[in-house]
């Protein structure tokens, strides 16, 4: 055999110096390789991550582990998109070549290259957010009463720079209410500071001490304080009392009804207090329909400046269908499927409904299945046409997916959603793995 000895110095140049992340693991998913550009992605250290599964370390939203797939498939995977947190509480998105590696036919490891595209998801997929412009609340789609009375509330404590306390479940837009109440008093943009209590709640804290010494009039929006631990929210509060209230604008937000987190011991009565200057609820997309169409309208004028599309309307029957669902996901949930649409159409003006993607379909089949034929739940192609086992396994592999990514993975949360044990869906998410 060759020796490759000499040449090693020139490969740990490469995977030191190349700009895409490699990161590479052995049969049982514990990492081998892990090189500068994947720890810039993903914020990890390759000692945090020596003994540990890919799976431990991660939070897929969208996807399983694309090196884990890989591992059990022993087929390559090229060009696959996948979103999830890093170790800094940032949701990030990739896109992955994953490699399954042999010696002698003999399946040892995986490695993926990944290329960090979250910039430009934040500008493709995020239209709200017109990077270079300020979120400011005329660009936020508010046609119902009950927004337009979120926007009024949020402009006067803005204006006397008042804490706080955003309510609402995931994906409702607490963000853009944030943003949109710095830019109604700054015209800095980049003293809108998000501080995401995800994970690695200390660096919460760490973050924030690091910028109170630019002497900076930031406008601070700690997502989702319930996450942190009540101990970091009683050492969070502690520093809050401390900032001068003229000086900065504090915005904190909670995924449900703040007075049962704290029951829950989810939420510091304290810290509660402290941010309930103003509580602001924001309703779910589902209490709001008025919103859906005119935000697909905003959405679609959005999309023809930026791209020079066609796209203009939804037709009657698939406005009928975006009225008639729920979004559980919210206002995100409409963005992502608007995204998902519009990535089909070439010089279409119209969304019909052979553009809904079948999970959509199958979504609202599932939320009634009075209003429509059988026929609508089908490909609209007899050549896309499927195998009955097949497409009951990828339907089911998308539900079960999607309702732990509701409930941020929590299994007992997500059981008892779907009607079944913690016993009965972890054995259908094994089996959603093997196949």
């Amino acid at each position: 055999m060759k020796n490759f000895e000499p040449l090693l110095p020139f490969y740990e140049f490469i995977a030191t110096n190349v700009t895409v992340g490699i990161h590479a693991v052995d049969l049982s998913g514990k990492t081998i390789i892990y090189n500068t550009k994947m720890k810039e992605i993903e914020g990890f250290h390759f000692d945090e991550l020596a003994d540990r599964s890919v799976i431990e370390m991660f939070s897929f939203r969208q996807h399983e582990s694309t090196l884990m797939r890989v591992l059990q498939t022993g087929k390559k995977e090229i060009n696959v998109k996948q979103t999830y947190w890093n170790k800094n509480g940032h949701e990030i998105t990739t896109i992955n070549d994953t490699f399954p590696l042999y010696i002698e036919n003999k399946l040892i490891g995986a490695i993926e290259f990944a290329r960090d595209i979250t910039s430009l998801e934040k500008l493709v997929y995020q239209p709200l957010r017109r990077y270079g412009e300020p979120l400011t609340f005329d660009m936020i789609t508010a046609v119902s009463e009950s927004m337009r009375q979120v926007i009024a509330n949020a402009k006067k404590a803005a204006s006397v720079k008042l804490p706080v306390l955003l309510i609402g479940e995931s994906g409702t837009g607490k963000d853009l209410v944030a943003e949109g109440m710095h830019h109604a008093v700054s015209t800095d943009p980049e003293a809108f500071v998000t501080l995401v209590s995800r994970r690695s709640a200390q660096s919460v804290l760490d973050k924030l001490q690091e910028l109170l010494q630019d002497n900076k009039a930031y406008t601070f929006f700690f997502e989702r304080i319930d996450f942190l631990s009540l101990d970091i929210q009683e050492q969070l509060l502690e520093v809050l009392q401390s900032l001068p209230q003229s000086k900065f604008m504090l915005i904190g937000s909670v995924g449900s009804d703040p007075i049962t987190l704290i029951a829950e011991k989810k939420l510091s009565k304290s810290l509660y207090y402290f941010f309930a200057t103003m509580a602001i609820t924001i309703p779910n997309l589902t209490d709001r329909k008025e919103d859906i169409l005119p935000f697909a309208d905003d959405y679609f004028s959005r999309h023809r400046e930026r791209f020079a599309s066609n796209v203009t309307e939804l037709a009657p029957d698939v406005q009928d269908l975006f009225l008639q669902y729920d979004w559980p996901g919210n206002l995100k949930e409409l963005e992502l499927l608007l995204d998902e649409i519009v990535s089909f159409m070439t010089t279409e003006s119209t969304v019909t409904s052979d553009f809904l993607p079948m999970h959509f379909r199958f979504k609202v089949q599932q939320q009634d299945t009075t209003n429509h034929e059988p026929e609508f739940f089908m490909f609209q192609q007899q050549n896309d046409v499927m195998p009955l086992d097949a497409y009951l396994r990828e339907a089911e592999s998308y539900y079960v997916q999607n309702v732990l990514n509701l409930y941020e993975g929590n299994i007992t949360k997500t059981a008892s959603a779907l009607g079944m044990s913690r016993q009965n869906l972890q054995y259908r998410i094994r089996k959603i793995k093997k196949q």
